[in-house]
């Protein structure tokens, strides 16, 4: 049997939280849904995710927890990586860093490896190795053990994603763009059978700068003072994709889904 993954692009802040425990249940209902990654770069005030954030999304039903170049932007978060089974840093960090950039899990008697990549451009913070050497060499020897491959690609273009869609066709059942929250049209199965999309969008506010509060964010574009970005609660939404996959490790299909997210009773996830 087709085994159904849902990807929940990149949750941001509190509001992003609320929309997992308030559409997840019915998301996975609607869906017919075996396994859920979520991204959650930004969970913790739109910057990182700490350890207890991680812990509440994993115990609302998220299986996998993603995340990119701002995963240690929370101190707890480098002694608790490595002992959480359901977080995954970018495999493509320094060799010895804390966590793992792939993981095992089992779903619909399915055995899937989740793995996660920063691509090399517009990070400043960050100087990964070369995701496009790296994913190769590693699918291959994921292939021996595992019958699908899920790639989570943190990248900033569009242009490197998809040389990374194509040259990884037939090889990993999808890739799946984050990073820039917003969520793209161009989800589709290539030839080869892999499912793409460029970006799997964000969980949290639609009318928000990357889902933060506006004026907050235009002060520091206009003055380059670093302020503290704020939370935003306006017109919630939870975005992201599905993909089956089937007994081949490729892809059935692919589609984005929005989902959205009531207000009503937030002051319980504002504090």
């Amino acid at each position: 049997m087709p085994v159904r993954v849902l990807y929940i692009g990149e949750i941001v802040g509190k509001p992003g939280i609320h929309c997992i425990k308030k559409a997840l249940p019915l998301l996975k209902e609607q869906h017919r849904i075996d396994f859920v990654i979520a991204n959650g770069e930004g969970a913790t005030g739109g910057f990182g995710i700490g350890k207890n954030h991680s812990i509440q999304i994993h115990k609302l039903g998220v299986n996998v927890i993603t995340a990119g170049e701002k995963v240690y932007y929370k101190k707890d978060m480098v002694t608790h990586i490595p002992k959480s089974p359901y977080l995954i840093r970018a495999a493509n960090f320094p060799y010895g860093n804390p966590g793992r950039g792939w993981r095992t899990y089992t779903a619909g008697g399915m055995k899937l490896a989740v793995v996660v990549l920063l691509g090399q451009s517009g990070f400043q913070r960050v100087h990964p190795a070369n995701p496009h050497l790296m994913l190769p060499q590693l699918a291959s020897k994921l292939r021996e053990e595992h019958d699908a491959i899920i790639v989570d690609f943190h990248a900033c273009t569009t242009a490197e994603k998809a040389n990374l869609f194509y040259r990884m066709d037939g090889e990993v059942a999808a890739i799946l763009g984050s990073h820039t929250k917003t969520l793209s049209a161009d989800e589709r199965v290539l030839q080869g059978g892999t499912a793409v999309i460029s970006d799997t969008g964000r969980t949290g506010s639609l009318f928000g700068i990357g889902g933060l509060e506006p004026q907050t964010e235009i002060g520091k574009f206009l003055t380059q003072i670093p302020e503290r970005s704020k939370e935003y609660w306006e017109e919630l939404e939870l975005q992201g994709a599905v993909v089956e996959i089937n007994e081949k490790g490729t892809a059935n299909e692919i589609y984005t889904v929005r989902f959205p997210v009531s207000t009503e009773n937030r002051m319980e996830d504002d504090s």
